[in-house]
């Protein structure tokens, strides 16, 4: 069976990190979404809430599963019998430090990375700035599943006051 682990905090998902799960469901048996407990970040949403999310925006793809992770990225791979990375590319600074990720991972376990470039139309986006957009009042809902917003606008409330 062919399975990778696709990692990230998740906080939250966009429409960009469903772009790429999306895509390595057609080329592998399995994707796992591997959800980082990162217990030094505190993240607007807790990681039950990003797994609760990841898995209903994810259900649509049969071969797709979510499970949290602590501590190397490889000891999750190896547990999950997981020998592919897949990492969602959005810009050659993204590469820099993907590569010396990959170049790490590989050689503390063999675990081997897949890139793959994002769609143009997600380049620009990360978690980061959906959550200062949505913090501010903007507009997130053609970055983000209809689901997240929901999750922002209860969790953010109204804008503040400028």
């Amino acid at each position: 069976m062919r399975r990778a682990v696709c990692p990230g905090s998740f906080d939250p998902v966009t429409n960009g990190h469903l772009d790429i799960i999306g895509r390595a469901s057609r080329l592998f048996d399995e994707v796992i979404v591997g959800v980082l407990i990162n217990q030094s970040k505190q993240g607007l949403f807790s990681v039950d809430e990003r797994i609760d999310m990841l898995r209903e925006v994810t259900s649509c793809y049969p071969n797709v599963r979510v499970e949290s992770f602590r501590g190397l990225l490889v000891d999750f791979c190896r547990a999950q019998r997981a020998e592919v990375l897949i990492k969602g590319l959005r810009a050659v600074s993204d590469f820099d430090y993907e590569l010396q990720m990959a170049q790490m991972n590989i050689g503390l376990a063999g675990v081997e990375t897949l890139f793959m470039p994002t769609n143009p139309l997600y380049s620009f986006l990360s978690s980061s700035l959906v959550k200062d957009v949505a913090k501010w009042g903007g507009d997130v809902s053609a970055h983000v599943p209809d689901l997240v917003v929901r999750h922002l606008r209860e969790r953010l409330g109204a804008p503040p006051e400028g």
